[in-house]
């Protein structure tokens, strides 16, 4: 993820796409059109080439069940697929009502990861959807539909540099993932959690210091100072390391919470993975009505992802199930699998 996150962000980066693909370069298609309708068609080269490949593979018997049960083995095919259609809605039905009772029988520690969960993806959203945006308008003070070319060409130069900020971003989430474990082993992973929502909010609040300090200072060669574009970049490259924790330890915690409870490991993501849902479709939805509240702008979602990620650090440590002796390591903390569980 963090290799293909890195080479997608550098695509966006480059702002000389419109000469590798000149036929993007129309009269109603000027250099920023050009160069993002480039990056998309290298999106869709990349699309086809990995589905192809996925499907191509490996190959897949389908499921057949009447060969699962042995039955329908003498009866005629109207009659096996009218049954096989009353069996896959029974199947239907029974996921339905088999995760209903996952929701209602979970035990309080797996609340206590959805809950973090929700609150760290509360955080994130925000900044993932409106990142580069921030960074053209509040950094670089630009607008995409001014009409005035150089407002407008700031806006652009920011968003060229906050994909840049993404790519420094991704070589620290992949370099972060590399001592997930370790840091696991040494801390325990609710704390490792706390601390990387910890600095998700001291980050997200430091966005405010830099959009200040962006409005304070004159533009200089149509952005602002060094200092602020480098301070801004040093944000995205810190929260690489936060998000490789986030795509890592609420999922580790989950499936060796419910292994040692003897739950569904599978259950349990699609459980985890709601935690994740909601999130995103609440900040979605409500983070422009937010930022309108308090005279637009990024800053209002941002600052609302500070809080977020700062009570879903206190509610990893308070409340998150303290590292199981396996995760530890060392060989006096090691239990047999019928040893009960403290």
């Amino acid at each position: 993820m963090a290799l293909g996150n890195v080479l997608g962000f550098a695509v966006g980066a480059y702002d000389g796409w419109f000469r590798v693909l000149p036929f993007t370069l129309t009269r109603a298609c000027g250099v920023a059109c050009a160069n993002l309708k480039a990056a998309f068609l290298l999106g869709v080269v990349l699309l086809g080439i990995t589905t192809l490949l996925s499907v191509t593979a490996a190959s897949e018997i389908p499921w057949d069940p009447a060969k699962k049960s042995g039955k329908h083995s003498s009866g005629d095919e109207g009659g096996e697929q009218e049954d096989e259609e009353d069996e896959d809605e029974g199947e239907s039905e029974a996921l339905f009502w088999e995760l209903t009772g996952a929701l209602r029988n979970l035990p309080r520690p797996m609340w206590y990861i959805l809950l973090v969960t929700a609150l760290t993806w509360t955080a994130w959203f925000p900044f993932l959807l409106f990142d580069t945006d921030w960074m053209g308008r509040e950094v670089y003070r630009g607008e995409p539909g001014s009409s005035d070319p150089l407002v407008s060409k700031r806006y652009y130069n920011g968003v060229h540099t906050g994909a840049l900020g993404l790519m420094l971003n991704s070589v620290v989430l992949g370099l972060s993932s590399l001592a997930i474990e370790f840091s696991c082993r040494k801390l325990g992973p609710s704390y490792v959690w706390g601390l990387a929502n910890m600095i998700m909010a001291a980050s997200f609040a430091a966005t405010a210091l830099i959009t200040a300090a962006a409005e304070e200072t004159a533009i200089v060669d149509d952005g602002p100072p060094r200092s602020v574009i480098i301070s801004s970049l040093a944000i995205f490259a810190i929260l690489g390391v936060p998000l490789a924790v986030t795509y890592s330890v609420p999922y580790a915690l989950t499936a060796t919470f419910t292994e040692k409870v003897g739950g569904g490991q599978g259950l349990s993501m699609g459980v985890l993975n709601l935690a994740v849902v909601i999130p995103q479709v609440v900040v979605s939805l409500g983070s422009g009505s937010w930022d309108e509240l308090f005279g637009g702008g990024n800053l209002p979602a941002f600052l609302l992802g500070a809080a977020a990620a700062l009570f879903g650090g206190i509610a990893a440590v308070l409340t998150l199930p303290k590292p199981i002796p396996e995760l530890r390591g060392g060989p006096k903390l090691r239990r047999s699998r019928s040893s009960p569980i403290p």
